[in-house]
């Protein structure tokens, strides 16, 4: 497929002297920056996702149970004069 696209000069001067050097053709360092650019952008939007590391057992503080926020809340600050 053909298209046009806008280039700034020093930008299309520097790709040019870069492919030059590299023995490729303009066309083909676009194409390879162009497909570098997506695939790095794709990896990003992946969501990181956090690795499981939940164990077994009844948490710190098992003897708490069910209890209400206001009591958990109530040992935490226990002889803290709050």
């Amino acid at each position: 497929m053909k298209t046009t696209l806008e280039i700034a000069e020093d930008l299309f001067a520097r790709a040019r002297q870069v492919a030059q050097r590299g023995g490729t053709t303009l066309r083909a360092l676009i194409r390879d920056g162009l497909r570098s650019a997506l695939a790095n952008r794709e990896q990003k939007a992946t969501p990181y996702r956090w690795p499981d590391l939940s164990v077994g057992g009844e948490g710190t503080a098992p003897e708490i149970g069910k209890e209400h926020w206001e009591a958990i809340r109530n040992r935490i600050y226990a002889g803290q004069g709050a």
